[in-house]
């Protein structure tokens, strides 16, 4: 099955240079009062995916679901979650494709995608795979990088750059990155069946001088003080939603004890896959999906 290009972090120490000493001290703390404000109160929280996962960043920010499907195209990625999270029955680790999700239909009480929709060269496709693995009234907490700033657009009525912040297409601005129109990706989510119930602006003060000259902290603060201006507008470079899935009756949909039982074939869609000690097997199509060092590798089958 042909699918978009893929951005791998394989081999990258992309949590040490770009989060741990790149300066973005700011923006992670912005992002962990807006991700506070997003998440579930109450409620029963099983089973959370989380898309882009990375290294883990922001997983212990889930601690209240019951099991987390930590999901990364990288396996180098991967490895260094475990190593913050540990092994685990709360996490399971698992090596796929975003246009390509192993997942049965259903199957999750929630999911995130943060940092992550900007590397999808066909973002509704990939909305499309999450809302097929969420169940009735799950709620998805996307963020996404945004074409419609204020440097953007006075950079284009400046004549600094070609494309228009204001236009619903994205903006391709290097290979493989990303920016969306906030309207842009309300439409998609709308046609998918979400109901939008909240949008956040966030960080605001993503420059330079002010990041030299102002705490982490008290900026982040401050960032968390004017998120919620993201209802009336979204200026701000990131740009958080929670969407959720409408309610089918009152029937709770059944989640699988066995972590098995939550994968399909992703390259048949077969549900019914058998467990090995190193593998998964898929009878239908014959696919071996491998097993290691505690991940569950989809990318290409053996």
């Amino acid at each position: 099955m042909s699918t978009p290009p893929v951005c791998n972090y394989e081999g990258s120490d992309y949590q040490t240079s770009f989060w741990d000493q790149g300066g973005r001290e700011y923006e992670d703390r912005a992002e962990a009062i807006a991700l506070k404000k997003m998440l579930p109160k109450s409620g029963t929280l099983r089973v959370m995916l989380e898309l882009g996962a990375g290294a883990g960043r922001n997983t212990p920010r889930y601690a209240g679901f019951e099991r987390i499907v930590v999901l990364d195209y990288s396996t180098t990625q991967l490895a260094q979650a475990q190593q913050r999270l540990g092994r685990s029955d709360k996490y399971i680790y698992v090596a796929a494709d975003i246009y390509r999700l192993p997942f049965r239909s259903c199957q999750f009480d929630a999911a995130t995608m943060i940092r992550t929709l900007h590397h999808m060269a066909d973002a509704p496709k990939a909305l499309g795979q999450v809302q097929n693995v969420l169940q009735p009234g799950a709620v998805f907490i996307l963020e996404f990088a945004n074409k419609l700033h204020p440097k953007s657009i006075l950079r284009y009525w400046f004549g600094k750059q070609s494309w228009n912040p204001f236009t619903l297409e994205p903006v391709e601005f290097v290979k493989l990155n990303f920016d969306f129109h906030p309207r842009a990706v309300r439409n998609w989510l709308g046609e998918l069946g979400f109901d939008v119930e909240k949008i956040l602006a966030v960080s605001h003060f993503r420059v330079g001088f002010l990041k030299r000259l102002v705490p982490a902290k008290l900026l982040a603060a401050l960032d968390g003080f004017f998120q919620p201006t993201g209802a009336l507008w979204q200026l701000t470079p990131s740009i958080f939603i929670r969407a959720r899935l409408p309610q089918k009756g009152t029937e709770t949909i059944h989640i699988p004890e066995n972590i098995v039982d939550l994968f399909k074939c992703p390259d048949c869609g077969n549900e019914k896959l058998e467990e090995k000690k190193d593998h998964l097997h898929c009878p239908n199509c014959q696919a071996k999906w491998a097993i290691r060092d505690g991940i569950h590798d989809f990318r290409e089958r053996s």
